[in-house]
């Protein structure tokens, strides 16, 4: 390890999330075995999106053909700034020594008032981070990052549709061999599309089943993401959670009630970034026995930060308590909601349900310290618990 034995960056809020115009404060800390020169130790402050794909095509015929990869781009950058904390960047001159023993150098970044949600998608991501790097003359630099989440307010009560019922109806036809059997359809209904990170989302579904064949049900809840390049967009599914339910015989009907719990997860449409769209939608999928296309019957759905007054109201009577006195779960300074109005039980922060993945850069190395495997950390409402709505902020 030599010299360096601890080079790390420390949040003053632990948990590492922060909404829009937060100040995001705390300390890089170094600790020495020994006396180390260096120019200077600096900071560096970043959010930003990127958006990256391949894809493969081929072009001419016969012994002509050959396989191009064309590349897909995109980059949105929030704030960049370099902050120099010992040395030359502070007036000390370009040779500069920390002698063994603790050091701690103080930060704070005041972020900007309007930013998206971080999101970590595969081919493109909205990341903010912190970068320490240690200048040294003739040697490689030390370098040493921390991530952190930027939680942007999706407030449901400005989205008229999210208290609106939706439903969806579709059937088709099996055909075999040469005959084509009666058709199978599946409905499904929600009394609204608005939700909230673990809400119950109740669902009703009816599956009509007048093949000859049995149908499995499943219910699925997807997020759907567009990821935009200059000049080429690309469209991701990826299912987050499914129930199944019981096989329906031909020729039977079934009535399908039960509910599915939202996870933590990202705000319905990232709002604020330009290259990256996020929808959900739950989708009812009856699958036929034997060789057939499955049936998908999907609702659109909106995911917020900030739940519905009804839904408030009904767990407030639910649980007769009394919250008059209670602040609102979000205030971020600057920030206005409505919420204000309507004191409400305060949500906790849990990872993104995909959990962590790499967040190394181009401009680290294999030997940059601190967190390289990451998950964002988004608001989550814990509704089962009744205490939770007598805790005050």
């Amino acid at each position: 390890m030599g010299k360096l034995r601890a080079f790390i960056i420390e949040l003053d809020n632990p948990q590492g999330v922060f909404f829009a115009g937060n100040c995001v404060s705390g300390r890089l800390y170094i600790e020495l075995d020994a006396e180390m020169n260096m120019r200077e130790i600096r900071l560096k402050f970043k959010g930003a999106t990127n958006v990256y794909w391949t894809e493969s095509r081929t072009t001419g015929t016969g012994s002509k053909a050959e396989t191009v990869t064309d590349s897909y781009s995109a980059h949105e950058t929030y704030f960049e700034q370099r902050v120099p904390v010992f040395g030359k960047g502070v007036g000390m001159g370009s040779e500069n020594s920390l002698p063994p023993g603790e050091h701690f150098f103080p930060f704070s970044l005041q972020l900007p008032p309007t930013l998206p949600s971080s999101f970590e998608g595969g081919v493109g991501y909205v990341r903010y981070t912190i970068k320490g790097t240690i200048d040294k003359p003739w040697k490689f630099d030390h370098d040493t990052k921390r991530p952190f989440t930027v939680t942007s307010l999706l407030d449901l009560n400005t989205y008229p549709n999210a208290t609106s019922e939706v439903r969806n109806l579709h059937q088709k036809y099996l055909c075999c061999l040469c005959c084509r059997s009666g058709p199978i359809s599946g409905l499904i209904k929600l009394d609204r599309s608005g939700y909230v990170p673990g809400e119950m989302i109740p669902f009703n579904a009816e599956i009509q089943n007048m093949s000859s064949r049995d149908c499995a049900p499943s219910l699925k809840l997807n997020m759907v993401t567009l990821f935009h390049a200059t000049t080429s967009t690309k469209t991701t599914s990826q299912e987050i959670i499914r129930m199944n339910h019981q096989v329906v015989p031909a020729g039977e009907t079934e009535i399908w009630a039960d509910r599915i719990q939202v996870p933590p997860l990202p705000p319905s449409f990232l709002m604020g970034c330009s290259i990256i769209d996020i929808n959900y939608n739950l989708e009812l999928t009856i699958a036929p026995s034997g060789p057939a296309y499955d049936l998908n019957v999907p609702v659109p759905i909106i995911i917020g930060t900030i739940p519905l007054y009804s839904v408030v109201q009904q767990y407030q009577t639910q649980y007769e308590t009394s919250l008059q006195e209670q602040a609102p779960p979000f205030a971020p300074p600057g920030a206005e909601t409505s919420l204000t109005q309507l004191p409400m039980p305060p949500p906790s922060y849990s990872e993104c349900v995909f959990g962590k993945t790499n967040i190394r850069e181009e401009d680290d190395s294999e030997h940059t310290r601190g967190e390289m495997d990451y998950a964002p950390a988004y608001t989550y409402y814990d509704w089962s618990k009744q205490s939770q709505f007598n805790l005050k902020i």
